[in-house]
């Protein structure tokens, strides 16, 4: 979950510097972007992620 946001983080600051060119195929942040996207959603949602996470770490405190 972690890096999942943190690659977005990332990569929609790389878009940003590039301005309206961080979203041209021709540039590789636009690449980095999506796959960046691709890696959260992959993972699951934030949403779920937390939920797996607290439920192991619960299991985990018994």
């Amino acid at each position: 979950m972690f890096i999942g946001d943190e690659g977005i983080k990332v990569a929609s600051d790389a878009v940003q510097m590039h301005g309206g060119y961080g979203f041209i195929h021709e540039y590789p942040v636009e690449r980095l972007f999506r796959d960046a996207k691709l890696t959260q959603i992959g993972g699951g949602t934030s949403e779920v992620q937390k939920l797996i996470i607290s439920r192991m770490l619960a299991e985990e405190a018994r």
